[in-house]
Order: structure tokens, then C-alpha cells, then sequence
């Protein structure tokens, strides 16, 4: 990649900002681009917004924790009031998470209006190069194979066993619609670059922006896992199909980050395409 600097736009930024920046370009192979102001505030809201996805997900395990122990009534049925409480969660989850990504397109948005200039992607960029075939029918599977496994538990003769399922099922059409949606904003918010070196990294921001989103490992660990606990008394063999789901799940992401290209890869391909 050739020298360059990026464009000097915005208000100041703090030091600390501007040195996470100046890693984040060494760690992509731009040790050589000195960080600007607009790339440590795309890189600040970035790091913000997943930090409050964060939270805002920790939250929603403690809410499906309390559905799951409040809606039990003397171990032989359930509240089915609360399912719809927690239908409500999963969808302000939704909503809070497309808040977030508005947050950051409007970062970028103002960002880019002080540009001199606009520069533009040499290729579309469609979800196949931003997130990739692998990353796709991961996340599809992972989901189907989850809700396929819910839908089994429906048919164990196990109120508590089905009362989790139902609640799983929820929160895996919240995750579903949020991948999407987040996969959406990716995919249009508006270019921020006005140079070769800049529209580099606009790439790569949204590569990274796309997998972050796409992969639902996390949810998977710190959600999905205690949700299955609560299958203690279902059949073997359900418990033991959910647990190769998980496994299999964690080996196909190993590979997948692998076997996959890096963010600045991607990047560097896009812009050298005819």
C-alpha cells in the first residue's frame, strides 16, 4: 500500500483515540498511514456501539433468565403471560441494536459531509464480499439447527422442557431479524472516504462491522448454554444432539476463521479490481 494520510476532518479527538487508530491501521498492514481524526471518531463510535450491544445483551440473558424462573407455576406449567414480556424484549433488542446502528451511520454521514470529496468503490460491494459465503450459511445454519432442536423439545412430554424450547424459539427469531438488520446497515450506509488509502479502510471497517454482526457464537456461549441447562430431565438423546450442535458450532467458526480471508485482504482485493 502506498504512503498517504487520510482527510483532516471533524472536531478534535482524544489522544487516545488517535493512538487506538494508528494500532488499528498496523494491525491491517497501513503502519505506514498516519491516523487521522476521522478515522479514530469511526473507529471510537465503532468500538462504543459494540461495547453497548454488549451490555444491551447481558441485559437480555438476565430478562430470559427471570421469564424463565417467573413463568414456572409449581414445576407443572408456566405463565404464558411472560412469553409475551419477553416477546417485547426481543423486540426492543431489535430496536436498540437498529439504534445503534443509525448511531454510527450518523457519525459517518456527518463525517463524510465535511469531505472535500467522495470517492466510490471500484465494484459493488454486496454481502458475498463483505461477509462471504462461509459466514452466511454459518450463520444460517446455526440458526436453523437451533430452531430445529427447539422444535424437537416441543414434542418431549416435559413442561419445563417446552416452556425453554418456546422461550429459545423467541430469541432466536429476535437474533435472526437482528443479523439482518444489521447486515442491512452495513451494506448501505454511505461511503466515507475521499482517497485511496481512506476508501481502504471504509472497507475494511465494514468487512469487520459484517462479521461482528453475522456471528452468533457469543450468544451461543453466554445464552443458549444456560437456556439448555434447564433440559436436564429431557430425553438423552436431545441433550446429547445439543451438545454436538454446540461443539460442531465451535470447530466450523475455527475453520471458517482460518480458512478465511482477513478484513484488509478483502479490502486490498476490492480496490485493485479492474
Amino acid at each position: 500500500m502506498p504512503n498517504g494520510t487520510m482527510p483532516k476532518v471533524g472536531p478534535p479527538v482524544r489522544p487516545a483515540d488517535l493512538e487506538r487508530a494508528g494500532a488499528w491501521l498496523a494491525e491491517h498492514g497501513l503502519a505506514d498511514v498516519r491516523p487521522t481524526p476521522l478515522l479514530a471518531t469511526r473507529l471510537a463510535v465503532r468500538r462504543r456501539a459494540r461495547l453497548a450491544a454488549s451490555v444491551l445483551l447481558a441485559a437480555f440473558i438476565i430478562a430470559v433468565a427471570l421469564t424463565y424462573t417467573g413463568g414456572m407455576v409449581d414445576g407443572s406449567g408456566y405463565r404464558r403471560w411472560l412469553l409475551l414480556v419477553l416477546t417485547a424484549l426481543v423486540v426492543g433488542l431489535v430496536l436498540a441494536q437498529s439504534l445503534l446502528d443509525w448511531w454510527v451511520r450518523r457519525v459517518d454521514r456527518r463525517a463524510g459531509a465535511r469531505l472535500p470529496r467522495r470517492a466510490a468503490y471500484p465494484v459493488r460491494l454486496g454481502w458475498r464480499t463483505v461477509l462471504g459465503w462461509p459466514r452466511a450459511a454459518f450463520a444460517v445454519t446455526t440458526i436453523a439447527g437451533a430452531t430445529a432442536l427447539a422444535i424437537g423439545a416441543l414434542t418431549l412430554h416435559d413442561s419445563t422442557a417446552r416452556y425453554a424450547a418456546v422461550i429459545l424459539l423467541i430469541g432466536l427469531c429476535g437474533l435472526a431479524v437482528g443479523i439482518v438488520v444489521q447486515l442491512r446497515h452495513v451494506l448501505t450506509h454511505p461511503v466515507v472516504a475521499d482517497d485511496e488509502v481512506s476508501l481502504t479502510a471504509d472497507v475494511i471497517m465494514r468487512v469487520e462491522d459484517a462479521r461482528v454482526g453475522a456471528v452468533p457464537t457469543a450468544v451461543w456461549s453466554v445464552w443458549l448454554l444456560p437456556v439448555v441447562s434447564v433440559f436436564s430431565t429431557a430425553s438423552g438423546w436431545w441433550t446429547a444432539a445439543w451438545l454436538a450442535f454446540i461443539v460442531l458450532s465451535v470447530i466450523a467458526l475455527a475453520l471458517i476463521e482460518a480458512r478465511t480471508a482477513r478484513s484488509a485482504t478483502v479490502a486490498r482485493h476490492v480496490m485493485s479490481a479492474p
